[in-house]
């Protein structure tokens, strides 16, 4: 069997072991794999191939290991219903326990429930989120404490 043949077996074994799994484990040792393929067809020597091979991936994976970083750094944005989890808002419609009121939480409507009664005016602030509604508790205003 010739080198190539190898090499393109390599390549294409690396390629399903990338394709059944979810994280970039061996595509830079298919990128290495494919430079040594193309230098088979060239050089006979089977060590300097794999000296390509091994060292190209290992580049490789050195040199795109911070881009990769930073892709993975890059915050998923998230969406307009997830982003009022932990704010706080107005009760614009009284909610009555267990029963669905009104609030407005960043410029907006929301239906919301909560356990206890909430008056019109009282700041809330949103727990969760059930189906379409916010689930929300009242903010207790702290007293302030005479000397």
């Amino acid at each position: 069997m010739s080198l190539w043949a190898v090499w393109l077996i390599v390549v294409i074994l690396l390629a399903i072991i990338e394709i059944m799994s979810v994280n970039l484990i061996t595509i830079w040792f298919i990128v290495s794999g494919i430079l040594a393929l193309f230098v088979s067809f060239f050089l006979n020597d089977l060590v300097s191939q794999f000296a390509i091979f091994v060292l190209g991936g290992i580049l490789l994976l050195i040199l795109t290991k911070p881009i990769m970083e930073e892709i993975k750094k890059i915050k998923d944005e998230k969406i307009n219903l997830e982003r009022v989890i932990g704010k706080k808002g107005i009760c614009t419609i009284e909610i009555k326990k267990d029963e669905i009121g009104e609030v407005k939480v960043d410029g907006m409507f929301w239906s919301a429930v909560s356990n206890k009664k909430i008056p019109v005016n009282s700041e809330v602030l949103v727990e969760e989120i059930d189906g379409v509604k916010l689930v929300v508790s009242k903010i207790k205003k702290e007293r302030s404490v005479k000397k």
